[in-house]
């Protein structure tokens, strides 16, 4: 079976009034993506753009005074403290932040992360037990712990004090612990709602520096708060784009040794990074490790003092991170044959895979790339032991992941999960009635998709628009990340004036719209998709750096064949538009029946029809613009 052309379901975006945030130095189409995001004044976007002071966690975290009060306790006393993270990249450097401020506060603390291989998530009872025969009576939980129930009953049973910070699901009954810091438990509407692990460690590294007045003591606190939140791709509004602005300004003069040998060995030079550089070259070096090795190497990386062993540690993670992409890569190509080879006509709506030699520590990053080549909710499994398999799950937008894990529970040993990913262990004999029961659930979801994958454009942009200008402005509304996402921009009737396919499945394109060429290029694309020679293309907008030069490059999202008229669906109504300098717009409904309007030099839309007076007809003439690419 050849792989599954490329369609899409574009919806253009909401036709809106930008006059609101006047006054703004911004583009016309920056501004129409902050009022289709929802900013309503030029003063809520400016406190956006430029925020201001945080209120006092204290005001917003029940528990944080008692566990800052218990740890301040614990720094006067040189106290043994353990640390307990997770061995993904938000708990690694959860640990090592707290590891490197309660250290020069004043403590003894040590890392206790459990292994992916032979211990899985989080805190475990064996944990406890091994960490109260060595003496330690106080722990800490980064990015975990909230429902280790078992774990955190025989520490109660030990007398063992255990602070959580977490921010995974709450259990209906809590479990017993010294105190929670759980963005969950502060006020509706909190700018600290959206904390990862590592935000949440970092609040509680703050106010014990605060408390004992020793403020310098997270200086590196908040390098390593940056990190660990774009890692584990937290919502970057609130308090984590207040504290992300400031910390990006300083992340590249780090003082964490191997945050500066990550740097080096990424080629990031000096200059100030962004949530990018994060998100592509720094975090897949630390997940690797957790995904593939011992967490404890990222901890003690992210904790060197000496730049000789930063470096050595560094390229170990390099290391690993290599050996990721070669294993994502091997398996990848063997689950794409799989497809092939036993699919002859239809795929079905879910797509499971399983093979008992794959890696548990990848599997989720290749179930998500066929999840994004088929379009499909996608499960790889691996063998787990005793007969049983172990799997990640990742589903496109629209499917609800822990919806259908939780409609399969009778079949499934363990399961959890969120809307977009999951994970759960199988008996092997269930395998095929689970993958049955799975595609029942996805059947439904499919049919909404016979249009293709969704795309929706924030604002429209001619080539001669994409410029060094444009670039400065797009770099006020960073960083981005979900909750706030790189801007989608779309270009009506570009001409592709060359094309070439790159190593690795990547697309070259030269485009051109009148005088204005750009070079794009698309990710992982699929061969047998067509390009038109006229089309539109959606795409956001980044830096191509090459041997010490660098240019504005178009990353595309989706290509449409260009065509002179605009659909407009409503429903049991569907109207066509068209544009041409003589005649103006003219918009046709399903009887036949045409009306014309001109655009005045304000944009303005006038016409000698009655009917343009209609509220209702005005705002399809308006969507009419806004198709044809008349307006941004």
């Amino acid at each position: 079976m050849p792989a599954v052309p490329l369609h899409w379901s574009w919806s253009l975006p909401a036709v809106v009034e930008p006059s609101p945030l006047l006054g703004l130095d911004l583009p016309l189409a920056l501004r129409c993506v902050l009022r289709r995001r929802g900013f309503t004044s030029r003063s809520e976007a400016e406190t956006f753009l430029s925020p201001s002071d945080l209120p006092p966690t204290s005001d917003h975290f029940p528990d944080l005074d008692q566990a800052c009060a218990r740890l301040v306790k614990a720094c006067r006393a040189r106290e043994r403290v353990a640390i307990c993270g997770d061995y993904d990249a938000d708990g690694m450097t959860s640990t090592a932040l707290l590891l490197r401020a309660l250290g020069p506060l004043g403590a003894d603390p040590e890392p206790a992360i459990p292994s992916r291989m032979d211990e899985g998530y989080g805190l475990n009872p064996a944990m406890v037990q091994r960490l109260y025969d060595d003496g330690v009576r106080l722990l800490v939980t980064v990015d975990n712990g909230v429902a280790a129930r078992e774990a955190l009953d025989l520490a109660a049973s030990l007398n063992m004090q255990v602070i959580v910070t977490d921010h995974h699901t709450i259990p209906a009954k809590r479990p017993p612990m010294a105190a929670l810091i759980h963005p969950a438990t502060t006020p509706d509407g909190s700018p600290y709602r959206g904390l990862a692990g590592v935000g949440l460690a970092y609040v509680l590294a703050h106010a014990v520096a605060e408390a004992l007045n020793k403020p310098e003591a997270i200086r590196v606190a908040r390098d390593l708060f940056c990190i660990g939140t774009v890692a584990d791709m937290a919502p970057l509004v609130g308090a984590n784009r207040s504290w992300l602005l400031e910390g990006l300004n300083h992340l590249h003069r780090s003082e964490c040794r191997g945050l500066q040998a990550l740097q080096r060995l990424a080629g990031l030079g000096e200059r100030p990074l962004t949530a990018e550089d994060i998100g592509f070259q720094l975090a897949p070096r630390i997940n690797a490790v957790g995904r593939l090795g011992e967490p404890k190497l990222v901890v003690d990386l992210l904790t060197a003092e000496d730049s000789d062993s930063a470096m050595a540690l560094a390229r170990r993670c390099d290391d690993f991170n290599r050996q990721r992409r070669d294993l994502c890569d091997a398996i990848e190509a063997e689950a794409v044959a799989l497809v092939e080879a036993e699919t002859s006509d239809a795929l079905p709506s879910f797509l499971l895979l399983a093979q008992s030699h794959w890696h548990h520590g990848v599997i989720g990053i290749v179930a998500a790339r066929l999840m994004e080549r088929y379009h499909r909710p996608t499960a790889l499994l691996a063998g787990d032991g005793d007969g049983c398999l172990r799997a990640s799950v990742r589903g496109p937008v629209g499917f609800a992941v822990d919806e259908a894990l939780s409609s399969c529970s009778d079949l499934l040993s363990r399961f959890g999960g969120h809307p977009a990913a999951g994970g759960f262990t199988v008996k092997a004999e269930h395998v095929h009635a689970l993958h049955e029961r799975l595609c029942e659930q996805a059947d439904g979801w499919l049919m909404t998709q016979a249009l293709g994958r969704p795309v929706q454009p924030d604002a429209l942009l001619h080539l001669n628009d994409v410029n060094w200008e444009l670039w400065r402005h797009l770099q006020s509304l960073a960083p981005f990340g979900i909750g706030h996402p790189k801007p989608l921009f779309w270009s009506r009737g570009v001409n592709v004036e060359e094309r070439r396919d790159l190593k690795g499945g990547h697309l070259a394109l030269r485009l051109r719209q009148g005088d204005s060429e750009r070079r794009a290029i698309a990710w992982r694309w699929d061969p047998s998709a067509v390009v038109p020679e006229s089309c539109d293309v959606a795409y956001s907008i980044s830096i191509n750096r090459w041997q010490g030069e660098q240019r504005l490059q178009l990353e595309l999202k989706a290509i449409r064949a260009h065509t002179e008229l605009v659909l407009i669906d409503r429903g049991t109504r569907q109207y066509t538009a068209c544009w041409t300098e003589m005649s103006g717009l003219t918009l046709t409904n399903g009887d036949g029946k045409t009306l014309q309007a001109k655009i005045e030099q304000e944009k303005s839309l006038t016409s000698d029809d009655d009917l343009a007076r209609d509220t209702r007809v005005v705002q399809l003439m308006e969507e009419a613009c806004l198709g044809l690419g008349l307006r941004p």
